[in-house]
């Protein structure tokens, strides 16, 4: 049924904007309540399978880390796994998966930490209980030798994924040119070698004191449930956690990029050279950010994008294409990339690119490349929620940013009132030159790099071999 229901609304979406008025928003009933000690819960049923999603959020991420301290937040996440107090050491995923559970998994990004787990609606308990262990008794197990343990395992990702990775060092370059010291965000997740060397016990357990409280997290239960059942579930759990007080957060604005800023980055695990535009644009939720996801669409959707019609199709200078508003809670960033043919000239890809990105900050989308963009975002918004994990994440992020879990029409209602003379605004205040910072990725194998790109001015042109 609920697969019948999500159709009926995916075809009134597709009909928009034949239909003489908006098509409804999901139905994704939640109720939201907070224990007395802080600890913000959100309930979301759905019986339509036994099957429940247990997901909570500490209001924490690299966005709360301070100088000489990236990539606390995601040792962190490795660390709540170690085991806590009453389930022993290193027991948490073996207790879930003897409980049936089919996705475990904890997840850092620049705004949150999350931890969920989706297993048979007979095992709640288990979930809850486990979630409540460590949420108040994990500083019990924390050693030197588990986090050594866990902090050579956070180093070796960050080698396998990023280091060692086509393209891992246009990550890293990249942020270096947006953000300028202090700003958390110069940093990413996974934070640098030498800050998790230095990580401390004290250092952990001073994170865990500051933001792992009940006042800082929230509580997704979402599947087949009993309200007042769970709801008793959950006062047995963590109702008797002590109230503390909700750590602080610090929002720190990006300084202005003071560009064009260029920096050329040879990588011996990419094949294909590519070019990588940024710019700083509005924060998540904000004026503007919804703006630019439908720009992002019209420039670089698939089989319609502006940008992968040229030079995919068109010119076939490009293997691909991808264009991007990645939205943050300080601060989002446009992105567009390219990944060169062999034979492509490089300055004739760049100079492609701008045209465009020049054109979209000084003539109006079309109506047509509008209602595409704004149904193909309501479709990917319509079938996410097939996912009980998904909506449980839809429902904090919401609660997160706008104060309320029920945030649904809210977050669709920015793209419905969009239109193309805001679209135009946006582009305008955002894609600068003034304001755009480029990375340029040039193959370093055995075979050889390709021809070196053009020069922009010294004062705009850095070259490095990446780093961090």
């Amino acid at each position: 049924m609920r697969t019948v229901r999500l159709l009926v609304f995916l075809s009134a979406l597709l009909a928009w904007p034949l239909l003489a008025k908006e098509p409804a928003v999901p139905d994704v009933h939640a109720v939201d309540y907070r224990l007395p000690n802080g600890l913000r819960v959100i309930l979301h049923p759905d019986h339509s399978a036994p099957l429940v999603a247990v997901d909570v959020w500490y209001d924490v991420g690299s966005g709360d880390e301070v100088l000489g301290r990236s990539g606390f937040a995601h040792l962190f996440e490795h660390m709540m796994f170690q085991g806590s107090k009453h389930t022993g050491e290193d027991q948490h995923f073996n207790v879930l998966r003897k409980a049936g559970a089919s996705n475990i998994n904890g997840t850092t990004n620049t705004d949150r930490t999350n931890y969920f787990e989706v297993l048979p609606a007979s095992q709640l308990e288990t979930a809850l209980w486990l979630e409540s262990d460590r949420m108040a008794w994990l500083p019990e197990l924390l050693t030197d030798k588990s986090l050594d343990n866990q902090r050579e395992v956070v180093r070796n990702e960050r080698r396998q994924r990023y280091d060692n990775v086509p393209y891992g060092k246009e990550r890293f370059a990249l942020n270096l040119l947006l953000y300028a010291e202090p700003h958390p965000y110069r940093y990413l997740t996974i934070g640098r070698h030498e800050d998790l060397e230095a990580a401390k016990l004290a250092d952990v357990l001073a994170f865990f004191d500051k933001w792992y409280a009940p006042s800082n997290a929230t509580l997704c239960v979402a599947g087949d449930f009993d309200e007042p059942i769970v709801r008793r579930l959950i006062e047995k759990w963590f109702g008797a956690f002590p109230k503390m007080n909700r750590p602080t957060h610090l929002i720190v604005q990006p300084t202005p990029v003071a560009g064009p800023l260029r920096q050329v980055v040879e990588d011996p695990f990419a094949r294909l050279r590519r070019v990588h535009f940024a710019w700083h644009s509005p924060a998540h939720f904000a004026m503007g950010d919804a703006e630019l996801d439908i720009l992002a669409h019209v420039l670089g959707a698939s089989g319609t994008g502006r940008l992968e019609k040229l030079l995919v199709h068109e010119k076939q200078w490009a293997q691909s294409v991808a264009v991007m508003q990645a939205s943050a809670r300080m601060s989002s960033v446009f992105h567009v990339m390219v990944d060169l043919r062999p034979e492509a000239d490089l300055a004739e890809v760049e100079k492609a690119v701008l045209a465009e990105v020049e054109r979209a900050r000084t003539e109006a989308i079309a109506v047509a490349e509008l209602r595409r963009a704004v149904v193909s975002i309501e479709s990917g918004f319509v079938w996410g929620l097939e996912s009980l994990i998904n909506r449980a994440d839809m429902l904090q992020q919401y609660a997160q940013a706008f104060g309320k879990a029920d945030g649904f029409a809210r977050d669709l209602q920015r793209f419905r009132d969009a239109d193309a003379a805001r679209v135009l605004r946006y582009a305008k205040m955002v894609l600068t030159d003034a304001g755009r910072v480029e990375v340029v990725t040039l193959p370093a194998g055995p075979a050889g790099a390709p021809p070196p790109p053009r020069s922009l001015p010294a004062a705009a042109t850095t070259t490095s071999n990446g780093g961090n």
